[in-house]
């Protein structure tokens, strides 16, 4: 069905979800329900969106299609070349940004994100003249930008020319610290190369550094995690993302378990990693703010916090996803996947959507839902309010037996501010949602009666 397929498009794309609104649209709405919230909190909430109207702003996703070699387990948008035209690709995703800031009216950009493929393959003279063309929506001069880099020993030189270029933030793809392993996930790094980038990163960028840390990985038990998952802590950076290996379709990594080859972890063991991970970061003060995110406080990342809270943001490049608002409508937009086509596109019409999709109201909230339960903020009733156009989250979900189910079991907290999961939740973030889903349904069939 097409909800299904919606839902299903969500959980697929669990960084690429947002929320964002005018208030031309929320005015109405405001008005018809000042008399069921006090009177300070519509105040606050006319004054905000008053401020977005003058100020239309959006997050920055680049997407780099592009990488040296294809890991075993990727199934990722990206492409192995020897002739990348970095001219070329620049000066469209130029264009790109350009056209559709004009497009949606963004008039403030908040934070830039450089993902891929493998973006540190990027020359940092053409990043900085992107973020040149940036710099004049972004005043911020703190603007968050982040590069996600893997840990090569040519990454590693060049991450000083990055922070020249105006990278503020590195995210260090180190999957592993087991060489052997490494080889087998078809990583092009060494456990020292890795260790060595880290440490490197961290002189430049003092307290702005982030690893990504596979666990879940084929053959790997318990207590290899754990012996692991302290190397990782004498990193001492001030984030890690911790994110389950999952078997996609297509991969060597999805045929050699087809084949028999190699054997993934169980799921009742691959659950203890989990939570001897979250307990282990904790101990050194990385705080869990995302189901898989952790950082010291004020280190969180804040481009992927306005994700998850449902922000507006822009995606440029082969096959990036975007959130905009265009014209008071809500849009779902996918660029063309393959960089050719895609540069041919731009250079042609000034960008290269392939998809535009206008989101319903019911889309949305489904997305925040989604998004909003993955993390300790939750979902606010004021940001709930404006989507549902007066409908508060006690109003949506108070009362079901769904919702007393998870209130009982202590993996929710819904009150007057926000739902959001309880630490035991967010052990089971993704099957909050999938509780919490068909209440929506239920509110737009009675809305329609």
């Amino acid at each position: 069905s097409k909800r299904s397929s919606h839902f299903a498009s969500i959980m697929q794309c669990t960084y690429a979800l947002s929320r964002a609104c005018c208030a031309k649209f929320l005015l109405a709405p405001l008005l018809q329900y000042l008399d069921v919230i006090d009177a300070r909190k519509a105040s606050r909430l006319l004054r905000r969106h008053h401020n977005h109207a003058k100020s239309n702003s959006s997050s920055l996703y680049v997407h780099w299609p592009y990488c040296e070699k294809r890991c075993t387990y990727c199934n990722f948008n990206k492409y192995v070349s020897q002739n990348v035209d970095h001219t070329g690709m620049m000066e469209c995703l130029i264009r790109e940004f350009t056209t559709i800031v004009e497009l949606a009216g963004i008039s403030q950009v908040t934070s830039v994100f450089f993902g891929g493929g493998t973006p540190s393959l990027m020359r940092p003279a053409d990043i900085e003249r992107l973020l040149g063309v940036v710099s004049s929506l972004s005043p911020d001069p703190g603007l968050e930008v982040t590069l996600e880099c893997n840990p090569t020993p040519a990454a590693r030189q060049t991450l000083r020319d990055f922070k020249r270029a105006g990278v503020s933030r590195v995210s260090v793809g180190i999957q592993c610290l087991q060489d052997e392993e490494l080889s087998r996930l078809g990583r092009t790094h060494t456990s020292k190369d890795a260790l060595r980038c880290v440490e490197e990163a961290e002189c430049l960028f003092p307290g702005r550094v982030s690893v990504d840390v596979l666990y879940g990985r084929p053959g790997q038990d318990l207590q290899q995690w754990l012996r692991e998952l302290e190397l990782v802590l004498t990193l001492d950076t001030a984030h890690v993302s911790l994110y389950e290996l999952t078997l996609e379709r297509g991969t060597r990594l999805f045929k050699d378990v087809q084949a028999g080859s190699q054997s993934m972890p169980c799921r009742e063991t691959i659950s203890q990693m989990y939570l001897a991970a979250v307990e282990a970061l904790k101990s050194r003060g990385l705080l869990r703010y995302e189901a898989s995110n952790f950082a010291r406080e004020d280190h969180e990342c804040r481009h992927n916090i306005g994700y998850w809270k449902g922000d507006q943001y822009l995606g440029i490049g082969p096959g990036s996803h975007s959130r905009l608002d265009v014209n008071g409508q809500r849009e779902a937009r996918i660029q063309t996947l393959e960089p050719g086509p895609w540069l041919h596109e731009v250079k042609s019409k000034g960008h290269g959507t392939r998809l535009v999709r206008a989101l319903t109201t019911l889309q949305r909230l489904e997305e925040m839902l989604v998004m909003g339960l993955r993390t300790s903020r939750g979902i606010t009733n004021e940001d709930w309010f404006v989507v549902s156009q007066g409908t508060s989250l006690k109003d949506t979900f108070e009362g079901s037996s769904q919702t007393q189910r998870l209130l009982d079991a202590g993996l929710i907290l819904l009150d007057t501010s926000a739902l959001r999961p309880t630490e035991e939740g967010l052990n089971v973030a993704d099957s909050l949602s999938c509780a919490l889903l068909p209440l929506l349904a239920e509110m737009e069939s009675a809305t329609a009666v």
